[in-house]
């Protein structure tokens, strides 16, 4: 229970912190929008990055400068652009307008929803840092018995974080009805979006320095 508990902690503390990939969750929870497709396409990608990075196969990628800075360059372009639409959201309402309009009920949307979730989850280096350096080095010291179990507290958090952040949101419509509080929202979306692509820019140019 211990080695249960270890992983659940140290999952928790990297994936609850605020980035771009929970603001693109909680928006979509709260415009009703293919919630349980893009929950679960977080979950599925921190099933796959956390299993690499506990059982050691995710450090040939971590280590790969070429690959990191490839990655942090079309990831900063991608936050860009998210975030500028943010941005034209706040200014315009059209959030708002979205979620009186049941966008759910796009099929279409469905595999655009899974790309824009890879996008936000995978072009991010720093889910490689987290998954490969840091879940990985702390399972790095356990038996092999116990990696199993680690991981198992570890993916336990990311199914709980995400479905109760994509479907919790729901809680949260009655204060969204209101015009201003969604411009508010998409405002400090993009923020969060352009503050992350600032410091992944910053961050290849130091690793290409």
């Amino acid at each position: 229970m211990e080695i249960f508990m270890r992983g659940f902690l140290v999952c928790g503390s990297l994936i609850i912190a605020i980035g771009a990939q929970n603001a693109f969750v909680l928006k979509q929870g709260l415009l009703k929008r293919k919630v349980f497709t893009v929950s679960f396409t977080c979950f599925l990608c921190d099933v796959i990055l956390i299993s690499l990075g506990v059982l050691g196969l995710g450090s040939l990628i971590s280590e790969s400068p070429m690959a990191t800075v490839a990655l942090a360059i079309v990831g900063t372009v991608f936050l860009l652009v998210y975030g500028a639409r943010a941005f034209r959201s706040a200014l315009t309402g059209l959030s708002a307008l979205q979620l009186s309009s049941n966008p759910d009920s796009d099929i279409d949307s469905t595999w655009k929803s899974i790309l824009a979730t890879l996008a936000v989850t995978l072009l991010n280096p720093h889910v490689y840092l987290d998954c490969f350096a840091i879940i990985g080095g702390i399972s790095g010291t356990l038996t092999a018995a116990e990696k199993p179990i680690f991981l198992l507290g570890a993916i336990t958090t990311s199914f709980l974080w995400f479905f109760s952040l994509g479907y919790g949101a729901r809680l949260l419509i009655p204060l969204f009805k209101h015009p201003i509080t969604w411009r508010i929202l998409d405002f400090l979306i993009g923020i969060v979006m352009w503050l992350i692509a600032y410091h992944l820019a910053e961050y290849a140019y130091e690793l290409i320095l």
